[in-house]
């Protein structure tokens, strides 16, 4: 680490040295009984200023300095530059993260600091460190070199900052530390700082479109422990109720107590919501993720497509600002109609040897897995096998935006039975990128028809499935009142602002991913 400024600048400092000195700063100002104030409020933020006074050929350096626009701004330091009688620094604050702020519009101001201009201060000013929290108040003007500035009257220091942030970022050892110390990253980084307010617009972009006169959907809220787990074949995480002496488990789907409230009436609701899943960590998964899940009585699973496909393409355009973007060195465009294929007509295309009566015999597809590589247990069905072979051949090749239906009924517990094709449901999975975007499907709601799959999948639980679900007999009690015919729809948020900021890593969508702990 270096020391950005001073005598020895450039030069290695042990880190230890730089906070022992950063203490001696502040010990000088609780003595002076200056540490820490409180008594200041800015009236003025960082982007808003950048984006009113961009126009450079309009805002010059005679037109700021005659609007005699006063401003008050606070934020963290970044940059010094001491001058003899003239400084410069850069100050940052968080307006670029505020909703309704100018999008792609940096959230730092120059300070100009000037002895003639904040007196007795200055001095003061010299001895403040990058990182430290400032507070300035003066008039807006642009320097020979064109940046908008405040031109300080006043400087205060209302945080000292002990630990000196890094220069920069470089190797494997500080990428984790980027996950760890997030909060020194968005200090750092604005590229963080974009992406996760991307994050943010994605979100609030969703809320704005489900709740449209057009759409009428509801946002609630649904439990996160459940006394059993449901929703999703997935391994849940356990945890224990101490009062009740009762063993309870982290959502792992809000989709059962969503469509409880379709059954009561609210027609059509939503959930932005925390998932978690007991399962592996990669550049795709994390322990807990967040998930758009939404439930439309009276729609079947062609109306949720064309929902999912304007949302997204929307989204886009609310967030880039382009329906055409690059993922992973791939461009994509959501902007075209999506395709829609059927999972035995993908598989067939990228497996010839696959024939039409293969699909539904189990001793065939369990050939074709052998022959591909995939592992197979006995209690696979004909069903589980054909979507073995689709993620193994298929679901990488589906770069543009891809509808995949037709899912076999024993891989789809909660999804509508297909009338017209047995062991078929009305089920699709959309794909961007080779990876999965979202899920939905026409929803069960014969009450009969549900209780059996439950059976079925405790009967796969029981032979050492740890991810098939529990039976769930209110759920159940719930469907037997009536659930109407309804479209249901899962998206994953997170992998969804991957592709919308252009993130190859879960982990650089997750303001604190999960990471092992520190030794």
């Amino acid at each position: 680490m270096t020391e950005p400024h001073g005598a020895d600048a450039g030069a290695p400092i042990d880190p230890n040295r730089l906070v022992a000195e950063r203490r001696a700063k502040l010990a000088a100002l609780r003595a002076s009984g200056i540490a820490y104030p409180n008594d200041f409020v800015p009236d003025a933020f960082a982007a808003d200023l950048q984006h009113e006074f961009a126009d450079k050929e309009r805002w010059t350096t005679e037109a700021l300095e005659a609007s005699g626009r006063r401003v008050r701004l606070a934020g963290r330091m970044l940059g010094k530059r001491v001058m003899g009688k003239a400084s410069f620094a850069h100050l940052q604050d968080g307006s670029d993260a505020r909703p309704g702020a100018p999008a792609e519009v940096p959230s730092r101001i120059q300070l100009f600091v000037q002895q003639a201009g904040v007196g007795d201060a200055y001095e003061a000013f010299k001895g403040w460190d990058v990182g430290d929290i400032v507070a300035a108040e003066g008039t807006l003007t642009r320097t020979r070199t064109g940046e908008l500035s405040v031109k300080c009257e006043s400087v205060r220091l209302l945080v000292k900052s002990l630990r000196p942030l890094p220069d920069k970022w470089h190797g494997l050892s500080d990428v984790e530390t980027r996950y760890r110390q997030r909060y020194v990253d968005l200090a750092i980084s604005p590229e963080s700082r974009r992406v996760f307010t991307q994050r943010a617009r994605l979100v609030r972009f969703v809320r704005d479109f489900l709740e449209a006169p057009e759409r009428r959907f509801i946002e609630v809220e649904t439990p996160m422990m459940h006394p059993i787990p449901g929703g999703a074949t997935a391994r849940p995480f356990v945890t224990h109720h101490n009062a009740l002496d009762l063993d309870m488990y982290l959502r792992v789907a809000p989709e059962l107590y969503l469509k409880r409230l379709v059954v009561g009436g609210f027609d059509r609701v939503y959930e932005i919501n925390r998932n978690f899943r007991n399962e592996g960590v990669s550049t795709r998964h994390n322990p807990e993720f967040t998930m758009l899940e939404l439930y439309q009585a009276y729609a079947t699973y062609h109306e949720v497509m064309d929902l999912t496909e304007a949302m997204i393409r929307g989204a886009a355009l609310a967030v880039a600002g382009t329906t055409a973007l690059a993922w992973e060195g791939r461009d994509i465009d959501v902007g075209p109609r999506f395709r829609r294929w059927r999972l035995d007509e993908a598989v067939r295309e990228h497996n010839p040897q696959v024939t039409a009566a293969d699909l539904r015999d189990r001793a065939a597809l369990a050939a074709h897995c052998a022959r591909l590589g995939i592992p197979v247990k006995p209690e696979y069905g004909w069903g589980k096998l054909l979507l073995e072979i689709f993620e193994k051949t298929v679901e990488s090749t589906l770069v543009q935006p891809t509808f995949i239906t037709a899912y076999p009924v024993e891989v789809s517990p909660l999804a509508r039975a297909n009338d017209a094709e047995p062991g078929i449901t009305d089920r699709f999975e959309l794909f961007v990128g080779g990876k999965e975007i979202a899920n939905g499907f026409s929803e069960l709601n014969d009450p009969d028809d549900q209780e059996q799959r439950f059976r079925a999948q405790v009967a796969q639980k029981e032979a050492g499935d740890a991810e098939a679900m529990a039976f769930d007999a209110d759920y159940i009690r719930a469907l037997q009142y009536g659930l109407p015919p309804t479209g249901g729809l899962g998206v994953g948020i997170d992998r969804l602002a991957m592709f919308l900021s252009g993130q190859d890593s879960i982990r650089d969508v997750l303001l604190f991913p999960y990471m092992r702990p520190e030794t």
